[in-house]
């Protein structure tokens, strides 16, 4: 027998291995297996078995040394999937079933590389969490709460009437709530009005505070029509995909908890993907209210020990709802139902570097070869989402307001900075009209939102005299001046001291420009009566953001400056007002998606504002008031906004009216990585097939990020308006790649999102 085996190399093939005799019952796709590779071992995933004769010389064959696991680590659905990505995005297989498998612990891997352990399953040190105490409300209480007979006291009398509010919660909840909690539970327990459970609780950050189980809300009209869709979706067995278009605020979340709910009462499993780690803590905490501890968090973030509990709960059908960022769309979720991609519109489901998949489209396809229901949510919907839904391959559900009755859309308010000057602070970009609505926010007791997408204190550094800007030596990019890390280099992490004159002149050096940083100073300076904080990723990440964020919902915070991160997903009532200090930044990159980016990004922050009973107020600072996508954001108007730039896409053509590849190069020397990329257009140029003559091969070009970490990078852009022929056209060129490339770094990115 022979077996098809990825290894963990960049190369697009799997490596063909004899199956020696004692492992023939034990081998099977899906199984990690350790496989000599040149002089070492390493550990492999057998892709297939079959008793086919090889292409070459048998006696060329080696033996796969040792079997790792007992029963396939990747169910056939998931294999099959991460098979079928790998193909189109033209990624090496084994590096894509890489991102779908634990860590092996140190241990295992130790073991299995010195010794030959013939079809055994290898044990590593325990990984797990922590067991608590639930505690759980008799159902017949529910009717009868007081039973006759039964005579409570004290601390006992408290903690029922709170577990007839919540019926379900846990000793150490109750304990920070009470002293004595945990003998009144004893006592209620004797008495037979709860019942007592151990369950075990990841040692995640995720998990540290035990959470109440929830009472779901009702739905209003909008959002019951949604669920009933998906309810029949899920019912009918069969793939379906829908895009859950909601204003913000319209309760999308709650659409999903209803959708998940029906997916575990038919046995099925789902699978929930947010754009940023910053959102997780409070996506978990919502889903640990509705469905308790049994939810498995993935992403990037956690320890490796903690990643490998959740997917062994996962695998083992222990746990059925997995939660996390890009990465968890491998999570090894059994009997697949359902997958929901929140905020879909969102770039950081594209992977940028490694196999550079796109997790949205990733789960379209996921779920329609699992036969799972797939839902797409966002209130400022992708074009090509929006594409999708004009084909009739999404159904569109929509939620038009917001789920609190009281809640209403903020008012938005246009402030033109080239007719308004500056407030009392005196900074051009604190105008007078935010200076004075961020008074009247703080008179009322209530909190405000101010939107910089520039981390910093300054972005740059300029000379008074030549006009030098001071750039980072690796990067074509200016550095950014921090207060207390002085210059910095946000692509390769460079630091250095700000020099005390300019490096061409000797002049005097200025502070050119605002970032956040800055911001947060000169806010405090302005208003030193308020609290401020800010959340960039230079303060907070993950779990410290969910901490920014959970001081400013608990009213420790009067002012919030932040960049993107404030935009998305937060859930903060007292915010009323929200300032954009400068819309313009982000429409005019030179990428054909900046429109749409800031775009989504204005309409996002704006939705921050006014989301419970009392009404919020946007104002946009801006030197272009008549930019379209400026002025559709003001109106909340994204039909308005989606119909004019599909035309303007599609006289590109580009996306959704097009399909582009890029070739990206980079290389230590620029004239060497030029020649070699202008060699990689000549012969796509000549890829003539008939599909392929369908293509326009755009470039070479520098892109505007033109030298990043020392290295001379330039791009060549492959067009065409249908698929077929764009995969002809790479396909034809992917055997000459390796010959062009020398020690110049090719790179295909298929469906790219950065075009910087």
């Amino acid at each position: 027998m022979i077996a098809d085996v990825a290894v963990p190399v960049p190369l697009g093939r799997p490596f063909s291995y004899e199956v020696p005799a004692s492992l023939l019952t034990l081998v099977s796709p899906g199984m990690r297996v350790l496989c000599p590779f040149g002089p070492r071992k390493t550990l492999g995933v057998v892709l297939d078995v079959s008793d086919r004769e090889p292409t070459f010389d048998r006696s060329k064959l080696r033996p796969i040394a040792a079997v790792v696991d007992l029963e396939p680590v990747l169910p056939p659905e998931l294999l099959a999937f991460l098979r079928e990505l790998a193909s189109y995005y033209l990624a090496p297989i084994g590096e894509v079933l890489r991102m779908a498998l634990p860590a092996l612990e140190r241990t295992q891997v130790r073991a299995i590389k010195e010794h030959d352990h013939e079809g055994k399953s290898l044990k590593g040190r325990k990984v797990g969490g922590r067991e608590i105490t639930m505690v759980k409300l008799r159902k017949e209480l529910a009717a009868e709460p007081h039973p006759p007979g039964i005579k409570l006291r004290g601390r006992a009398v408290e903690v029922l009437e709170y577990l007839l509010a919540c019926p379900e919660t846990s000793i150490p909840r109750l304990e920070q709530r009470w002293k004595g909690a945990r003998a009144a539970v004893k006592r209620l327990a004797a008495l037979g009005l709860v019942d007592l459970t151990r369950r075990e609780v990841p040692s995640s950050p995720f998990f540290a505070d035990p959470v109440d189980r929830d009472v779901p809300p009702a739905l209003n009209s909008f959002q019951e029509r949604a669920t009933e869709a998906l309810r029949d979706a899920l019912a009918s067995g069969l793939a379906r995909s829908f895009l859950l278009f909601g204003v913000t605020g319209s309760g999308k979340t709650e659409v999903y908890l209803r959708a998940i709910a029906s997916c575990l009462a038919a046995g099925k499993g789902a699978l929930v993907l947010v754009p940023e780690i910053a959102l997780t803590p409070q996506l978990v905490g919502r889903f640990r209210a509705r469905f308790g501890d049994d939810v498995a968090v993935i992403h990037s973030g956690l320890k490796e020990s903690e990643r490998h509990l959740m997917w062994q709960r996962l695998r083992s059908g222990a746990v059925q709802v997995a939660i996390g960022a890009r990465s968890a769309l491998f999570a090894p979720v059994q009997k697949l139902g359902l997958i929901v991609v929140d905020e879909e519109h969102d770039g950081s489901f594209k992977q940028e570097e490694g196999a550079r998949y796109h997790a949205r489209d990733m789960a379209l396809l996921r779920a329609y070869r699992a036969g799972a229901v797939a839902v797409l949510g966002s209130a400022t919907p992708s074009l090509e989402s929006e594409m999708l839904c004009r084909q009739g391959k999404l159904t569109r559900l929509e939620l038009p307001e917001r789920a609190h009755a009281t809640a209403l859309l903020p008012k938005v308010e246009l402030v033109d900075l080239k007719r308004v000057g500056p407030g009392p602070s005196g900074h051009p970009l604190l105008s007078l009209p935010l200076h004075r609505a961020i008074e009247q926010t703080l008179a009322a007791n209530e909190q405000t939102i101010l939107f910089l997408n520039r981390r910093g204190f300054a972005p740059s550094v300029i000379c008074e005299g030549c006009g030098t800007i001071v750039r980072c030596g690796s990067c074509s990019v200016a550095l950014t001046f921090h207060r207390r890390q002085g210059l910095v280099c946000h692509y390769c992490d460079f630091h250095c001291a700000l020099p005390d004159q300019c490096p061409e002149c000797r002049g005097k050096l200025a502070l050119e420009g605002l970032g956040t940083e800055k911001l947060e100073a000169a806010v405090a300076a302005a208003f030193p009566s308020a609290r401020v904080a800010r959340l960039d990723r230079d303060v907070a990440s993950g779990a410290k953001a969910e901490q920014v964020i959970e001081r400013v919902r608990s009213g420790e915070v009067d002012i919030l400056v932040g960049t993107q991160m404030v935009t998305k997903g937060h859930d903060l009532p007292r915010v009323t007002l929200v300032g954009v200090i400068n819309a313009d930044a982000s429409l005019s990159m030179p990428d054909f998606r900046a429109a749409e980016r800031g775009f989504q990004l204005l309409v996002q922050v704006a939705g921050r504002a006014g989301r419970s009973d009392r009404p919020g107020t946007v104002l946009i600072q801006t030197r272009d008031p008549e930019n379209p996508a400026i002025v559709f954001a003001a109106k909340h108007d994204v039909r308005g906004f989606v119909a004019r730039e599909m035309v303007d896409r599609e006289e590109g053509p580009y996306p959704p009216f097009a399909r582009l590849a890029m070739i990206r190069l980079d290389g230590v020397e620029e004239r060497q990585t030029q020649e070699v990329a202008q060699a990689v257009a000549d012969v796509a140029r000549r890829a003539k097939t008939p599909q392929a003559e369908q293509v326009d091969v755009l470039g070479p070009v520098a892109p505007p990020l033109a030298r990043l970490r020392g290295r001379f990078r330039f791009q060549v852009l492959l067009r065409s308006k249908e698929r077929p022929p764009l995969r002809a056209c790479l396909h034809a060129l992917m055997p000459h790649l390796d010959r062009l490339g020398g020690k110049v770094r090719i790179v295909i990115d298929v469906d790219p999102v950065q075009m910087m």
